[in-house]
């Protein structure tokens, strides 16, 4: 089940930024206990999907170029990055 806002938007749990555009290490993917994270080998990055994130937070600690936030802590520079991540499903 998705989970929507007032304003009729995806709530994301976690974002995936702008440093792993074009790096995509995947140690992120390999702590995700179920699996939320994805992005094929033409997508410039990875995506959370946010109906299966279960919000452990696992995946920001494990990466090493600091790229995943809490939808909340998203710096302002990226803020774009979480209409892209939400576009991505």
């Amino acid at each position: 089940m998705r989970v929507w806002n007032l304003f009729q938007r995806l709530i994301m749990t976690h974002v995936i930024a702008q440093p792993c555009i074009d790096v995509k290490d995947k140690a992120c993917v390999d702590v995700c206990p179920v699996d939320c994270i994805h992005g094929g080998d033409d997508d410039p990055q990875l995506y959370i999907n946010p109906t299966d994130c279960i919000d452990c937070t696992l995946c920001v600690d494990a990466c090493p170029v600091d790229a995943i936030y809490a939808e909340e802590d998203l710096p302002e520079e990226w803020s774009q990055f979480t209409e892209i991540n939400e576009k991505f499903f």
